[in-house]
């Protein structure tokens, strides 16, 4: 092989060791294999020769010595004069190895420059990727012991596990607790609001309640298992999966195992190697951005309501006014002496009798309208403002929480150093201040152990940032919603209505008197 019969240091040229010190590395002077394979990228030769001067060079664990790299640049070197790059060329060399054109040898230094690595702080994610990790679904199932409703089960179901499983609402309290206690620095939604039910199955109230809240434990769920450092989480795997009799003590003995995930992270006490300087100035802004747009979800959220409202509003009007119209038709009264006898109310009031249906299928129409605005509109708008509330919710955990801590251990600490002075100038006894001397090393670990969590809360708290704009193309799709879905409504409207006109012409014949009103205005 070459290396066994490379010349003395006089025939390699000098080209070759300043391509060697342009591309090799600092700390132990060898050539990483994929720097020479970029190097190899840039002679332009064939991909085959290509490799086949990669296979003529040894390397070892990924590293190239010197004396390889000079064998790689005499083949290329031979490869370029039109040669086959085969080493028993080299061994019959006597006289100065070729030199390969490569250029400037201080323009190769960039070929050892490694590849940027991903960056830890970077949440590299989509809104499409996030929506595509699982789509859950939850039914209400109504519990009934004896007369009135004791409890609510909930069929939870899951698309990425493909599996149903029954859970009550305290199973969603105490998977909650866990996940909050378990990623106390990462946008954990609220649960909504438990409530002691009252009244009978039957009651309207209690029906609309038990729905919005069915609505927003999907919410919830379908916001958990779609985070990204959620979704592999070994408690929401065991909350929408285990079919056993006790799933809270389940829940409860996977978070002893596991703790919270700044003992379980890798990177929480290197945290603080990948913020940026001007962390704090990065999360002011952001936070006041989000707010900005929290409140203007919000009120989009509210405009939306109410539309949907008049949607069921002008549903209710549309029956109401069929059934008088129905009435009006079957009054059976006999018309007085004093009605005219060229009167047309006889025949009139039939065909307005038979009207009553179109304005059923209008309410049904409209009625079906509100729900695609609460089903399609309304709940996009509540699930981002879901993701924005638990935003607000962590500043407002990592302020009060770890800082407040913090500070109070800094306080702590200054006493006991207060403390420490003062019995070194008054004398007291060796078992107190030893005792003291603990505290105070048990009080400085624990500072510590705190800076450390206060910067993985930051950490946390900036891929949190980043998750929420992630979210932000969902206004696309709440907008998509709702014109899909006023197009759908005034659509189906409009054939309904289009379909009611011809059957006005007998109210508007000529033995009446009247003329038929116009199609469109003029």
């Amino acid at each position: 092989m070459m290396l066994a019969v490379l010349p003395t240091s006089g025939s390699v040229p000098p080209y070759y060791r300043e391509v060697y010190q342009a591309i090799s590395g600092r700390a132990d002077e060898r050539v990483q294999v994929q720097v020479f394979q970029r190097l190899l990228s840039r002679t332009d030769l064939p991909s085959a020769v290509q490799s086949q001067i990669a296979d003529h060079v040894e390397n070892n664990d990924g590293f190239l010595s010197k004396l390889s790299l000079y064998k790689g640049l005499a083949l290329i070197a031979l490869a370029q004069q039109g040669k086959q790059p085969s080493p028993k060329l080299l061994e019959n060399c006597i006289q100065e190895f070729p030199k390969p054109q490569l250029g400037d040898p201080k323009g190769l230094q960039s070929l050892k420059m490694q590849p940027a690595q991903e960056d830890p702080l970077t949440v590299s994610q989509t809104l499409t990727k996030l929506l595509g990790r699982d789509t859950i679904t939850i039914e209400s199932i109504p519990e009934k012991k004896g007369l009135f409703l004791k409890h609510v089960e909930y069929q939870v179901t899951s698309q990425r596990f493909k599996i149903s499983v029954y859970r009550r609402y305290s199973d969603f309290d105490v998977f909650h607790e866990l996940m909050l206690q378990r990623f106390a620095y990462r946008m954990v939604p609220a649960l909504p609001p438990k409530r002691m039910l009252k009244g009978v199955l039957t009651s309207t109230s209690e029906q609309e309640f038990i729905e919005g809240r069915r609505r927003a434990l999907a919410r919830f769920i379908n916001l958990v298992a779609r985070h990204p450092f959620f979704a592999d989480d070994e408690l929401l795997k065991t909350f929408l999966t285990f079919n056993g009799s006790d799933v809270q003590t389940r829940l409860r003995d996977s978070y002893k195992k596991m703790g919270d995930e700044f003992i379980t992270c890798r990177l929480s006490t290197e945290a603080k190697e990948y913020l940026p300087a001007d962390i704090q100035a990065q999360f002011a802004s952001s936070r006041q951005l989000i707010r900005n747009i929290h409140s203007s979800f919000q009120k989009l959220r509210d405009r939306a309501e109410t539309m949907a409202a008049r949607s069921k509003e002008n549903a209710t009007d549309l029956l109401m006014f069929g059934k008088e119209l129905s009435t009006l038709g079957t009054d059976s009264a006999p018309l007085p002496p004093l009605a005219s006898s060229q009167s047309t109310w006889g025949s009139l009031r039939q065909s307005i009798k038979g009207l009553s249906v179109e304005f059923g299928l209008l309410a049904d129409k409209a009625m079906q309208q509100g729900r695609r605005e609460e089903d399609d509109v309304v709940e996009k708008l509540n699930l981002f403002l879901d993701l924005l509330q638990s935003y607000k919710d962590l500043c407002e955990r990592h302020e009060k929480g770890v800082l407040h801590e913090h500070q109070r251990a800094l306080q702590k600490y200054s006493v006991m150093k207060r403390q420490m002075m003062s019995a070194a100038v008054q004398p007291k006894e060796q078992v107190a201040v030893e005792q003291l001397e603990s505290r105070i090393v048990q009080q400085e670990n624990a500072i510590q152990t705190m800076e450390l969590r206060n910067y993985f809360s930051l950490f946390c708290l900036h891929q949190e940032t980043q998750l929420v704009f992630i979210y932000l193309p969902i206004t696309s799709h709440i907008l998509g919603a709702f014109v899909n879905s006023q197009v759908q409504g005034h659509r189906e409207m409009g054939e309904v209505w289009s379909a009611l006109h011809p059957k006005l012409s007998c109210l508007f014949g000529a033995s009446n008197g009247l003329q038929s009103p116009p199609l469109s205005p003029k």
